[in-house]
């Protein structure tokens, strides 16, 4: 027993750690790879937030110069992505590409169920950025669609608010405005307005078209050029319907039912100098027998 106790000692004994930098060459791997790692991500993230996301938010402030909450937001998910960048890259600049190619499937996984999920979030979302990145759709448009009109107020990634002529703040999703056709009456600062006027067929047409015309340039507000026209539109059961176009400046620092209204008013009194009827009212023939009860003839 005593013969093999030192034996025994000798080798259960646990060598002393090196100290010094040759103890560090174990390690050096490990440095090594971290150090790889952090220089990749600090370098992705500071091109990401100081060269994209001001770039980004450069465009997204002159599509909505009104409009902070969507550059706000906009700003949160372009650090977010730069962000997830960041970590892939210096992964795969440390040599942990495989661990994370690994880790994909499960990130995949998840990110399948978020989508299932948040189907119809997620596309808002992405009708947000159509609309944010198409040069036609802009904050301060009226816009017409199936359900309704209005002033575009703010696009954000989800919703677009609209201001109706009656004063009624509408949210619409993204997905509608991007699903159906859209209509913008006014372009590039002009509104052309467009009004239907029926007047009798026992009426000059050619007369009715040019005191049409005439009414236009007594209102301020409806510019000369494009001219305003008039034409025949159809011819109705009753009046020969007459269209009118005319236009007006910068539609959205006006009032455009204002303008339509005074237009109204002036239309009608120079139709009404003019001895030229509008609208007149309706007229049928009617064709029967009127059956007479004189069965109380005898009582008188």
């Amino acid at each position: 027993m005593h013969v093999l106790a030192p034996a025994l000692a000798q080798v259960t004994t646990t060598p002393p750690p090196v100290v010094g930098p040759e103890g560090l060459t174990d390690y050096w791997p490990v440095l090594r790879r971290g150090a790889w790692f952090l220089a990749g991500f600090v370098a992705v993230v500071l091109v990401g937030w100081f060269v994209v996301e001001p770039l980004v938010a450069r465009f997204v402030r002159r599509r909505n110069r009104n409009n902070p909450t969507l550059r706000e937001a906009v700003r949160r998910y372009v650090r977010l992505v730069v962000l997830v960048v960041a970590f892939f890259v210096a992964a795969g600049t440390a040599g942990y590409g495989d661990l994370v190619g690994d880790s994909a499937l499960v990130i995949a996984a998840g990110t399948l169920a978020i989508g299932v999920a948040g189907q119809t979030v997620i596309g808002s979302i992405v009708s947000g950025l159509v609309l944010v990145a198409d040069p036609e759709f802009n904050v301060g448009n009226y816009i017409e669609w199936t359900d309704g009109e209005g002033t575009v107020q703010s696009i954000t990634l989800r919703v677009t608010r609209v201001l109706t002529p009656d004063g009624e703040l509408i949210t619409v999703p993204n997905t509608v405005l991007t699903g159906q056709a859209i209509t913008r009456p006014y372009g590039r600062k002009r509104r052309r307005i467009v009004d239907h006027v029926g007047v009798a067929y026992e009426a000059d047409v050619s007369d009715a078209l040019d005191t049409l015309t005439e009414a236009t340039a007594a209102v301020e507000d409806i510019v000369a050029e494009p001219t305003p026209k008039a034409y025949v539109d159809e011819f109705g059961g009753d009046a020969v319907v007459c269209r009118v176009h005319y236009w007006i400046e910068d539609p959205r620092r006006q009032d455009v039912f204002a303008v339509r209204s005074a237009y109204a008013r002036e239309a009608k009194a120079r139709l009404d100098a003019a001895g030229i009827t509008i609208s007149p009212a309706s007229k049928r023939e009617l064709q029967g027998r009127i059956d007479v009860d004189d069965a109380g003839e005898g009582d008188g």
